[in-house]
Formats: structure tokens, sequence, C-alpha cells
């Protein structure tokens, strides 16, 4: 649904003046089994708030600390740790109330100064936080030299008022920040739990954190474990027990698994979703995400000449027969991506882009046509290498589009797949050729996708670099209505083609129907809280 973000705030600002409510509703008759055991295709990358920097690390990360503001079912902000604020006449000054309830799961009480900890590690380069650009993405005042190691920590724009109040300056305004403290990176942090583990502090029987949940269990590459946070201040509202995220590499064996009962959430097989949903249809969902797909070109000097060349990147990018990609491939509700910012973005109007115009056919004739001019064809074939990480779904894609690009263009492409951590490694240094990307938004808002492409940006895994992007990124960032820079900006990347947009996420999954009722459907980010579920009785 297309919301201004002035709506979207509007709704925000009328949410957090509503009390806390019970996950359950009156009434519902829940299960005796208040467990939830979901299945992460791969080892999460941390559970430290600064640190995390994938998805399904975000998703426990949201149950063990709890940040500003929290989501709602219909992802409006909600009161988390901070009750309200205000904003100041010239919207550079953020002014939050905490609330004094809010402890740590020591029983220490949850403060300002821990929300400066937190914020200065994240910009801190000692604490090397893959997320460290995010303090630029939030706009706070010098994080620009604070993360270069040019000014103090104590010169972000953040700051302790007295215990219960938290002070934010914005290097100028940005409409949207609110909606940027729901992000995981955000989180407080305990400063005395750090100072005496160190690197270990995440562990458990070490890790003290602020949210619903603590953590119990830690197996490495098989399963984590969280439980129920007595000193959390909304414990009492609190139904599911336990949680449970396993690793289960296969989808296949998950879906095995979750079909056998010893799973509440898997997600579906490529290409298997129409026939579960007729034999399941209470328990396969297909829902708006608010996520991308694409693929990263090395535009570093790492990067092969071949694809240097933008002809030969138009050329790949056109061949991509995406219809074939949603409606064979997957089969889930997702939808052709010709743009990279989805169209579930509130506030967002995608852009139609040339090719987007095309039929298949043309799309076809321009590739071959685009890359006989880069001086390829069947005297001077054209071999390049695509990295994705393990998963059958990614290995179904990188096979359908290496065929695409072979019948095509007579490209002959290498598959390389590698284990998350070795990939989010490889692909950050640049060592490698084409790479899958997939980017899910840490806020409802155009810019969190866009941003990938802003040159210094830790995310922008393609290394490309545009003096245009970046000047019509940095306006946008304090404009009412940015729509017209966001729609140039999917132009240029339309135009240079530094990654390849192949689709837009569905979320697609199998999940136990005592649970569905609860779950946040409509929130596209998909930004959930183990503490808003229960199971009803069936």
């Amino acid at each position: 649904m297309n919301v201004s973000t002035k709506s979207i705030l509007l709704a925000s600002a009328l949410a957090l003046a509503s009390p806390a409510l019970a996950a359950a509703p009156e009434g519902v008759a829940l299960a005796d089994d208040q467990t939830f055991t979901y299945r992460v295709l791969d080892e999460h990358s941390s559970v430290d708030p600064q640190i995390v920097e994938d998805v399904s690390g975000s998703e426990i990360v949201r149950d063990l600390f709890e940040g500003l503001y929290n989501q709602d079912a219909d992802g409006n902000l909600v009161p988390g740790v901070a009750l309200s604020h205000t904003v100041s006449d010239d919207k550079l000054t953020y002014t939050f109330t905490l609330r004094p309830e809010a402890k740590w799961s020591d029983g220490n009480p949850v403060t300002a100064h821990d929300f400066v900890y937190g914020w200065q590690r994240l910009a801190d380069p000692e604490t090397a936080s893959p997320y460290q650009w995010y303090v630029e993405v939030m706009g706070l005042a010098n994080a620009g030299s604070v993360m270069a190691g040019e000014a103090p920590l104590e010169e972000l724009g953040v700051r302790a008022i007295d215990d219960h109040t938290l002070e934010v300056t914005l290097e100028k305004p940005m409409t949207y920040f609110p909606l940027t403290t729901t992000h995981a990176s955000t989180f407080p942090s305990p400063k005395w739990v750090i100072d005496e583990h160190g690197a270990d502090w995440i562990k458990p029987g070490n890790i003290v954190s602020n949210g619903a949940y603590v953590l119990t269990e830690h197996v490495p590459q098989e399963r984590s474990v969280r439980e129920r946070n007595p000193m959390y201040w909304d414990n009492e509202n609190t139904v599911i027990e336990k949680v449970s995220a396993l690793v289960i590499n296969d989808e296949n064996v998950a879906l095995t698994r979750f079909l056998a009962g010893e799973l509440d959430r898997t997600e579906v097989p490529a290409g298997q979703y129409p026939a579960l949903k007729e034999e399941y249809p209470d328990t396969a969902l297909s829902f708006p995400r608010l996520c991308n797909y694409y693929f990263n070109f090395n535009l570093s000097e790492n990067g092969p000449e071949a694809t240097q060349d933008v002809r030969v990147r138009k050329a790949l990018s056109y061949a991509v027969n995406r219809d074939i990609i949603v409606e064979n491939v997957l089969q889930g509700g997702q939808s052709p991506a010709y743009t990279f910012t989805p169209a579930a973005t509130a506030g967002f109007e995608q852009p139609a882009t040339d090719y987007s115009t095309w039929t298949q056919e043309e799309r076809n004739a321009k590739a071959v046509e685009l890359l006989a001019e880069a001086g390829y064809g069947p005297d001077n074939p054209l071999s390049l290498t695509y990295l994705y990480n393990t998963s059958e779904a990614h290995k179904k894609v990188a096979i359908a589009v290496s065929q695409m690009w072979k019948q095509t263009l007579g490209v002959d492409i290498t598959l390389e797949n590698q284990e998350w951590q070795t990939f989010l490694e490889t692909r950050g240094n640049h060592d490698f050729e084409i790479a899958r990307g997939a980017w899910c938004g840490d806020y409802n808002e155009a810019s969190t996708f866009l941003d990938l492409v802003q040159s210094s940006s830790g995310y922008n895994d393609a290394a490309y670099s545009n003096a245009e992007v970046d000047a019509l990124l940095a306006e946008a960032k304090s404009m009412d209505d940015p729509q017209a820079n966001y729609t140039r900006v999917e132009e240029i990347i339309a135009e240079e083609m530094p990654i390849i947009p192949i689709y837009h996420y569905a979320g697609v999954f199998m999940m136990n129907p005592a649970i569905v009722d609860s779950w946040p459907v409509q929130n596209v980010e998909q930004n959930w809280y183990s503490k808003d579920l229960y199971k009803v009785a069936q």
C-alpha cells in the first residue's frame, strides 16, 4: 500500500500514545504448549546489537534486547524503552522519555546512558561494526567525523540528559528518523558486562539483555534458544515461554521436519508453494516483504575487466527473464524487479525504467546487440563466475540465470557457493566477479535500499560510485517529498546497472496454524517479536 511518510509518522504518533497491550486478545483460548521453534538457513552472524548484520541474527536480537521503539503488527511504531519523544522547532533535536521500569536481565535499570554507550560503540572505529555506517544513515550529528576517528565519541549527536531522558541531535532534519530506531544496531548495550567479558559477553551465562527473552543456549551451526526474561518490564503479558532457532541448511529437510511436527515455521522450498497451498491451505502462507534480491557486479579494481563495461552489465541484466524466475522457479508470490526499491516501500512510487516496458524478446535482442558492441561473441566468448551462499533456492535461481545467459548470449558461467559467514567475508572483500545480494529494509523508507548504492555505504558490495547519486541521496534525507530524487537514482541505476535487480520478496512460509493468528503478516518489514506471539488451542 502506498502511504506517504507523513502519514506513517502520524500513525506512529497515534500508536505511541496507546498503552501496551497483552499479546493474546481477551477471550482467546491458548494452547498448553507455548513454545515456538523455527528454522533458519545459516548460523546467525552475532547476537551483539552493534555487530549483527543479518536477518536471522536480528530476529534473535529483537527478542534479547529492546530499543527505543518497537513495531506493531502493521509496522507502526509503538513504545519500547521510550514512552514518547518531542522534536525541536528546527527538527534537529529529538528528546526521548524512557520508561523508568525498564530493567536489564541482571536487575540493573536501563538508562539513557546505555543507549549513548551503544550508539557510540556502533560509531567507534575500534568496534569494527559492519553496521557502523548506520549512524550516518540515522543522520546523527558529527557521525562522519566520529566514524573516521577524527572526532571523539562524545561528539556524536546523542547524550543522556538524565537517566531517563535521551537527547539526539541530527546533522539536518530527517522526517523518518524515528523509524530508524527499531533497528538492532540502535539497541542499548550493557557496558559493565562488555568490560568484564569482552567479546565473550554474548555467550549464555555471560550475556545481560533488556528484552523480553534471555539467551539460555547456543550451539553454533545447530541451535539457539531464548527463554522469558522475568525482569522484562512487560513480562506479565508475554505468552511464549521459549523460542528455539534451529539451523537446517536444506529447505526440503526443514519441510519434512515441519510436517513431522518438529517446527512451527519454515520457509517453503522454491517451486513448491502452489502444491503445498492446495494441500495445506491453513498452513502455507505468502505475503509481500520489504526485501529485494539482486546480483552485484564487482566494480572495484579487483573486478573483471568485462563487467567494467556498462554494455556488458546491461546485456547481462536484460537477458534475465525475471518472469520465469518468479513464475516457474520460485512460484511463491514474488514479483519481478526492474527497480532496486520494492513496491511495498511506504511513500515510494516505482518509476517505469526503460527496459521494464519492453517485452523479453526486445530485452534479449538488445542484450545481444550490446554484448557484440562490447566485443564479445563466438570468436571472443565471455566467461564469468557467480558467487552465492549455500541454499537450494539460491542454487535454482543461479542455474536458471546462468542458462539464460548461455542460451541468449553464449556467456559461460561458473557457479560457486559458500557457507554464509565465508560468503559475507568474500563478498565484503570484493573477491568475486558477480555475487548474489539481498536486502531487507532496516526501516520502511526508500533510502534503506537506495543508500546501498551510495559510495561510502558499508554494504555497497558492488563498489559503485556516482557523484550524482551521492548528492541526490544526501539531499533526499531532509526533503519533505524526496520522490523525484529517488526516481532519478533508480533511473541512474538502470542506466549504469551496477547491480541487476532480480525480484522482490514474498514471505513464503509453512506455519503452525496455532500461531498464524498472531503472526504480523501485514508488517512488510517482518520485524516480529516473540513477546507478541501466542499459540491458540486447536
